[in-house]
């Protein structure tokens, strides 16, 4: 049966305006309930319908709210029309809602006036500047900021590595293998001399293979690096006392440079 329905302003609509729709749920006079609500989406070139909605005047009657936006702008004023419904209910009453025809126009003529100010195309208009000397302090001071900061942490941070040079006796060692090129190192007794020196410095006593317990007691960072100062005793005991070729392949370098860095890492 045909519908009783509240239709939009048939006119006067472009891109982006809504047309609201209000259908009575009512048929033979009775109210009826769960209607099945139409389909979400474009419904042709110029229209999206959106999601119902249910609204209840004073009197108690119950109305569905059917928007649908204009989502095109055509050239020139064209005819269109909200299409046209069968609503059904969960009892099987069925309402027509029939097509309503509206107009929408473009958003501008489709050309301009030209007398005057009337132009086609306007320039564009440049942007008002905006006030910028106060950004330029605070980034100027936030720079400056931050340049001091680097300064003062690289100025500690090179004080630290001179007093450990002085005070720790790996990084002491380490600092004077620099000086000898690596493949020089194994073979310098000098070399040989200042890691000895600075184990047993770590110690507090003379180390050799055999007092290794005590120096990884004293300095317990060390002890991941036991089997590589197991070996370096070794090799310095053959080097020293029994002369053999291999002594010279010894990674001495490298041996300083991990007991620096452990020493380093403790430190922290």
């Amino acid at each position: 049966m045909p519908a009783t329905v509240q239709e939009p302003r048939a006119f006067g609509y472009t891109v982006g305006d809504v047309l609201i729709q209000r259908v009575l749920l009512q048929a033979n006079g009775q109210n009826i309930d769960a209607v099945a609500p139409p389909s979400v989406g474009r419904t042709g070139l110029w229209l999206e319908r959106r999601p119902v909605a249910l609204e209840t005047d004073a009197g108690g009657r119950t109305w569905m709210v059917i928007a649908y936006q204009v989502v095109n702008a055509p050239q020139t004023l064209t005819q269109i029309a909200l299409p046209a419904l069968t609503l059904t209910s969960a009892s099987g009453a069925q309402l027509q809602v029939a097509e309503w025809p509206a107009s929408i126009g473009p958003l501008t003529p489709p050309s301009a006036f030209a007398s005057g100010d009337l132009l086609p195309l306007r320039p564009d208009r440049a942007a008002p500047p905006l006030p910028t000397a106060g950004w330029r302090r605070q980034i100027a001071w936030s720079l400056g900021l931050l340049l001091v900061s680097l300064l003062a942490w690289a100025g500690w941070w090179g004080w630290r590595n001179r007093r450990e040079a002085a005070r720790l006796p790996f990084a002491r060692a380490w600092q004077q293998m620099q000086r000898v090129p690596d493949p020089q190192a194994a073979a310098s007794s000098d070399a040989w001399l200042c890691v000895h020196r600075a184990l047993n410095e770590a110690a507090g006593q003379v180390v050799h293979a055999g007092s290794l317990a005590a120096l990884l007691t004293r300095a317990p960072y060390l002890q991941p690096l036991r089997a590589q100062l197991e070996h370096f005793y070794r090799v310095s005991s053959e080097r020293f006392f029994t002369p053999a070729p291999g002594a010279a392949e010894f990674p001495l370098q490298a041996l300083s440079r991990a007991l620096y860095r452990a020493e380093r890492r403790h430190q922290q």
